[in-house]
């Protein structure tokens, strides 16, 4: 079942092909629009007015808040140390490693084919299409790159009359 039963969904969201994403244990606020090909796990807030495009993967652990625009194919990850096995040699379980929050906030935009390590990305953060983002990001920082360093601030590309957002 592509949307899960435990999923809140507000009735404004729109999840535009239901049978091609993976969506449990989310919640994902009102006027949000999920793309296709979108996996969205357990315990993933989605705020209101949000647009996650397609081929995105947001993992346990991720926060995003209203307004913020997810491009094409980003990948958020919960781990800084991810290993298949423990010293042993068995498979790890649940129990075997700790998730890492990432926050995102209000208006922010992360660019196609970002990945995102567990971090903070303040509000009306640019995160450049390609970067990995390895350090959170302060408000309104412009960032790119792998890894991703600040090379602008949004507030005075908007009053330039670039880009949109918040």
């Amino acid at each position: 079942m592509p949307i899960a039963e435990d999923v809140e969904l507000h009735r404004d969201a729109r999840v535009h092909h239901p049978e091609l994403v993976n969506l449990y244990g989310c919640r994902i606020g009102a006027g949000t629009r999920i793309g296709t090909f979108v996996e969205i796990q357990r315990g993933v807030e989605i705020g209101a007015n949000c647009k996650i495009q397609s081929h995105s993967f947001v993992c346990t652990g991720v926060t995003i808040e209203d307004a913020v625009f997810v491009g094409h194919g980003v990948m958020f990850t919960n781990d800084r140390v991810p290993a298949a096995t423990n010293s042993d040699g068995r498979l790890q379980a649940a129990g075997d490693w700790t998730c890492r929050e990432t926050h995102v906030g209000r208006g922010a935009s992360i660019g196609s084919g970002a990945t995102i390590l567990p971090v903070v990305i303040g509000e009306g953060a640019c995160i450049a299409a390609g970067s990995v983002v390895t350090r959170s990001v302060e408000p309104f920082a412009l960032v790119a790159g792998v890894p991703a360093r600040v090379i602008g601030d949004m507030r005075e590309r908007r009053s330039a009359g670039e880009g949109g957002g918040p």
